[in-house]
């Protein structure tokens, strides 16, 4: 059966340049990067160029990176690692950010310390007046993510940054679906600490990165090796780190293209949508948000009933982050948003990349309105709204 990619924000898959340098690394590149002979110092010469193309991506300097094994690292690496050796600190996250943040900091609060959430607005927004507000004389760190990765709004960093650092706070964001996907330098966000995975910028799964400014030292979660300048105990994962750094070079190279491209495609589907299904409305902001992502509601319909019906039909989308699904909660981002929980269960994410074409999307729209069809008639709460 064919098969039409629209779960960007899921994972992506590996670009064909990626795998073939991570099947060098695999093999000829298969030494030690703490060895000091010819094959592992082969192996650090890869390690140190993958640094420098990540870095050149974000725009921060080769010390100020630590490879790891993904988003839900370098997010544990920054909350815990900035509050280390503290007692009763207090952390502020939004109400929308990923499991990786929120389960963390409910972990920090169990062991003592102090979590501020603050809201966000009906269209997925942080109003940093509220971070303001929620200060504290013992706020040791602020963590808003860049973009969110159920309705793709892009948050106001630099404004949240600037109140943090007044306060003496560390600032850290989750970039994950932020990177490879818009223009990112961590000077101009101004942030301390940020967050990165490769996978969802056509890189391998088990594999991320940590900013980390050269004048904060956040303590590691892993003790062993002086491996990472000694922030990062453990041999590190060339392959796949070697593997990150070409994705980082791939992103960085046609950055601008790929975003304009992939936002009209991303447009047409939408409209296309709401132009054909009847009452479907879109979750979140539609200005301030990231190029290849849009979140609908499907009035009537369940969420997960509208994904496997498309998936049945040869499209794979998503009711929300897959690192939630099969909850039996409704998405606690569009709850965040205010949207009724029946409402948040009837809401579809579709996320757009590199491999999508106007064909698949004119075919996509065409499966939405079919299912939807089919599942309304089923549905012993729609009406239509004639």
């Amino acid at each position: 059966m064919r098969s039409f990619y629209f779960d960007y924000n899921a994972t992506t898959p590996v670009a064909k340049e990626v795998l073939e340098v991570f099947r060098q690394a695999l093999t000829d590149g298969f030494g030690n990067a703490s060895s000091i002979h010819h094959l592992g110092q082969a192996a650090k010469q890869g390690l140190e160029t993958a640094r420098r193309q990540v870095c050149a991506l974000i725009g921060c300097n080769a010390k100020e990176l630590v490879f790891g094994s993904g988003g839900t690292e370098a997010d544990n690496h920054a909350l815990f690692g900035a509050v280390a050796g503290k007692d009763k600190a207090h952390i502020i996250v939004s109400a929308i950010e990923h499991p990786a943040v929120l389960a963390a900091a409910s972990e920090l609060k169990r062991r003592g310390h102090e979590i501020s959430i603050v809201p966000v607005s009906s269209e997925g927004l942080v109003d940093p007046g509220d971070v303001q507000q929620a200060i504290r004389s013992n706020t040791a760190l602020v963590s808003v993510m860049h973009v969110n990765n159920e309705i793709g709004t892009i948050q106001p960093i630099e404004e949240i940054a600037e109140i943090a650092h007044r306060a003496g706070a560390l600032m850290h964001s989750d970039g994950v679906q932020a990177v490879g996907r818009m223009p990112v330098n961590v000077g101009d966000l101004g942030v301390d600490l940020y967050s990165m995975s490769a996978h969802k910028m056509r890189g391998p799964k088990g594999v991320g990165a940590l900013f980390v400014r050269k004048t904060v030292s956040p303590e590691s979660l892993l003790f062993g090796g002086r491996h990472e300048a000694g922030r990062r105990a453990g041999t590190e994962n060339t392959p796949g780190i070697t593997a990150m750094g070409h994705a980082a070079h791939l992103a960085r190279t046609q950055l601008t293209s790929d975003m304009e491209r992939i936002a009209s495609l991303r447009d047409r589907l939408e409209q296309g949508i709401l132009d054909r299904v009847p009452d479907v409305t879109v979750n979140g902001s539609r200005s301030a948000r990231v190029s290849n992502t849009t979140n609908l509601c499907f009035e009537g319909i369940e969420g997960e009933s509208l994904v496997i019906a498309l998936d049945l039909k040869g499209f794979c989308v998503s009711s929300g982050s897959a690192c939630s699904s099969g909850a039996v909660e409704p998405s606690h981002v569009l709850l965040a948003l205010g949207l009724p929980k029946q409402r948040a269960k009837s809401s579809v994410r579709f996320s757009l990349g590199y491999g999508n074409s106007a064909e698949q999307v004119d075919e996509l729209i065409v499966a939405v309105e079919e299912a939807a069809t089919h599942l309304r008639r089923l549905s012993p709460t729609y009406i239509a709204h004639v």
